[in-house]
């Protein structure tokens, strides 16, 4: 699952990390608390090269005939991602690299209290995605969804699902820029990769803001438990 993430990175860096050419309607940033729908950084491939765009954080098959049509797809799951109807086409012909400073997991205490946890890498994190253009009637979307599988040891603790993290080696393959051989990048990161903190409980709501969202706090109950 990943339902919450940030990204901190401005738009230029962004178009230099990934070597893609920005458009000129780039959602604003910092975000720190990045919500489903909102209009997210993608990074999709085509003839002309990498392009860094804005897109809808909501997957909208072809067959919805208004965007709230059907079940909010935030998310494609590794394992039957080239078997659903609403994500197979996409796996094979439309990824996308979704870049994140990270993201937000919550685990649950003995009294059914929810506590946020944020999720980061070294780095900014290249998340594994899929992505649709959708229309009706005049109106037309981009939309994606978030690439998620089985969590690693070191993130099973916090959440039994993480996204797909793409290694930077690994950005032209599942872009298909290099052939064949993006299902295999469909798995967790090696345990190592991802470090996580408690943050406020202010995160949990989705009007909150700003980068004390992502500060570390003191807990009575530190250590991540479902």
């Amino acid at each position: 699952m990943c339902g919450r993430f940030a990204i901190t990175l401005p738009n230029d860096a962004m178009a230099r990390l990934f070597t893609a050419a920005p458009a000129n309607d780039l959602p604003d940033g910092p975000n720190y608390n990045v919500c489903p729908t909102t209009r997210i950084h993608v990074v999709a491939g085509s003839e002309g090269g990498r392009r860094l765009v804005g897109m809808r954080w909501g997957f909208v098959p072809r067959w919805y005939t208004s965007m709230s049509d059907g079940p909010l797809l935030i998310n494609a799951r590794a394992e039957t991602i080239a078997q659903k109807p609403a994500f197979r086409e996409a796996c094979r012909e439309r990824r996308c690299l979704i870049p994140v400073s990270g993201f937000y997991e919550w685990t649950r205490d003995s009294s059914g209290v929810r506590w946020p946890w944020y999720i980061k890498g070294p780095d900014t994190l290249a998340l594994a995605g899929v992505w649709q253009n959708w229309g009706r009637g005049g109106e037309s979307v981009e939309s994606c969804a978030i690439v998620t599988t089985a969590a690693n040891a070191a993130m099973s603790p916090i959440h039994h699902r993480m996204p797909v993290v793409v290694d930077r080696a690994d950005w032209g393959l599942w872009l298909g820029e290099e052939g064949h051989g993006a299902a295999r990048l469909m798995r967790a990161p090696d345990e190592g990769l991802l470090r996580f903190h408690p943050v406020d409980r202010a995160v949990n709501s989705n009007r909150a803001s700003g980068p004390d969202l992502i500060a570390p706090v003191s807990r009575d109950n530190p250590e991540p438990s479902q």
